[in-house]
């Protein structure tokens, strides 16, 4: 009983440091996108790919398309009860930037939404993208996913869940990059997840670990080397469930970085002094090479 007792309250002081952080992160964000350049893109805000408030998204087309036009679809994190596309103009900037176009996605929330809803969303807007390509001046022939924490969770789990099997466009995904995401874990009793999932249903009904297949998908698994909230197994474990099937599979661990400032680092002002961005492009020159 102590030590339930214990783990308990080791749970509460996480999750109140995780909103604490998250809202510094929140302020952060303004700053980071106030400085952001704003002439490397041209940009369409809250285009609705479905008809529900939460289903927008942003694109970022950049000025300077690499010859493959590839198109970064990007989900944020959140504990999938927070986070909104609006914090990440300099994502799409510093990507927009080297020459790829960038769709920033929102999607419903817990509580009020669970899984798959979530998945449900990221599905709707690659397929509302691919309809649309022409109009909206992009190319979805070479599709990157990119999430960061449950965001990543999201993206790979629109290829690898038990609702994947109607998602029609794997053959235009070239990678799906990750950081710091949760892929193996049981969210029952964790104050960060459980309020995202039917907690009648088991963890292994969900995770994407169980669901490889093998394809010709490039991933990348970026882990913050200091990540104090998504344990290290959740990346080590998808990557040998997606090299047991014989999928391409590379784990990258970013210095001097943790679960908020991996993605932060990717500001253009702040993005030389760190790995991050750096690692991501040579995985994308990986892929699209591919």
């Amino acid at each position: 009983m102590k030590q339930l007792i214990q783990q308990v309250q080791q749970n509460v002081i996480r999750a109140k440091n995780f909103y604490q952080d998250f809202r510094l992160y929140d302020l952060a964000s303004y700053s980071m996108n106030y400085l952001t350049p704003k002439d490397t893109f041209e940009k369409d805000e809250h285009l609705a790919y479905g008809l529900k408030a939460r289903q927008r998204l942003d694109l970022y087309r950049t000025k300077n398309p690499k010859k493959q036009r590839p198109l970064i679809v990007f989900v944020h994190g959140g504990s999938w009860q927070h986070g909104n596309k609006r914090d990440y103009i300099f994502l799409g900037e510093t990507f927009a930037r080297e020459g790829y176009d960038v769709a920033v996605i929102n999607y419903h929330l817990a509580p009020e939404h669970i899984f798959p809803a979530f998945i449900d969303d990221i599905a709707q807007a690659i397929h509302y993208l691919t309809q649309n390509q022409s109009k909206l001046n992009i190319s979805t022939e070479n599709i990157i996913l990119m999430g960061h924490s449950a965001g990543a969770f999201n993206v790979m789990s629109v290829v690898y869940s038990p609702q994947s099997q109607g998602f029609k466009y794997k053959d235009k995904i070239k990678a799906i990059i990750g950081l710091a995401g949760p892929y193996h874990f049981d969210y029952k009793g964790d104050p960060l997840a459980e309020h995202a999932f039917d907690l009648k249903v088991s963890y292994q009904d969900v995770m994407p670990y169980y669901f490889i297949n093998s394809n010709q998908i490039k991933h990348y698994l970026l882990m913050a080397e200091n990540d104090q909230l998504v344990g290290s197994h959740n990346s080590f474990d998808l990557d040998r469930a997606l090299r047991e099937k014989g999928n391409h599979s590379h784990i990258a661990v970013i210095p001097k970085t943790g679960h908020l400032t991996i993605i932060a680092t990717l500001a253009s002002f702040a993005s030389h002094y760190f790995k991050t961005k750096r690692t991501i492009m040579h995985f994308l020159d990986e892929a699209l090479e591919g």
